[in-house]
């Protein structure tokens, strides 16, 4: 089944709408963003996804920020995982406690052959930790959250060989699709499911619906 990634929560309300419509992680922006939470923020929404009967994983967004900083927001509000969305080096992945999320993002003249052996690189420089990577759009003047579309055919490629959570333009009305040309372990979302700069219950709901309605078919 498809892993689902509701990123870029801010509210309790939206975390529990996330999480009673079955998300399995919520991702929580610590970067520069107008998504961004302080930790204080992030523990009031993580305190009411503990009384849900099942809570999502919870996974701290991060950009180019100090390691030790992210080892302490990790710590203090008991992240499950952080994705570091930046220009984060091999050697400062060393010096992080918790599991990865490595965001790679794709241009639109890159090779999908040329991003694989960037990953290669990555699973062995960081060995013994529980590689996940995110795919996202490349755009120039953002590190992530933009809705630029991900090219599906580089993302199904790479997706044969690694673990992989498709991002970039996905919403309600072409998740399923995505599913189906990709074959990802993982999708995340955003700006898909948001109505005016804000998270819309009923686009969450949505789009985990008919996301689980496509693996439902494929299975």
């Amino acid at each position: 089944m498809t892993k689902i990634k509701i990123c870029g929560i801010k509210t309790i309300e939206s975390a529990v709408a996330a999480a009673e419509a079955g998300a399995d992680f919520i991702g929580l922006v610590f970067a520069p963003s107008p998504r961004q939470v302080t930790p204080a923020q992030a523990n009031k929404i993580i305190t009411a996804l503990k009384k849900q009967p099942k809570v999502p994983k919870l996974v701290g967004v991060f950009v180019n920020t100090p390691s030790d900083v992210v080892n302490r927001i990790a710590k203090s509000c008991s992240l499950d995982r952080v994705q570091l969305s930046g220009d984060e080096t091999f050697e400062y992945c060393h010096n992080l406690t918790p599991a990865i999320i490595k965001v790679m993002r794709i241009g639109r003249l890159q090779k999908a052959e040329q991003v694989c052996q960037d990953m290669s690189s990555w699973v062995k420089a960081i060995s013994g930790k529980d590689n996940i990577f995110l795919l996202d759009a490349y755009n120039p003047d953002k590190y992530g959250g933009t809705g630029n579309p991900l090219n599906w055919e580089i993302a199904a490629y790479i997706a044969e060989k690694y673990k992989v959570i498709a991002a970039g333009g996905l919403n309600p009305g072409n998740v399923g699709d995505a599913i189906k040309k990709i074959k990802p372990w993982g999708v995340d979302v955003s700006s898909g499911v948001e109505t005016g700069g804000e998270k819309d219950m009923n686009k969450i709901k949505a789009f985990i619906k008919a996301a689980r309605e496509t693996d439902a078919v494929i299975a």
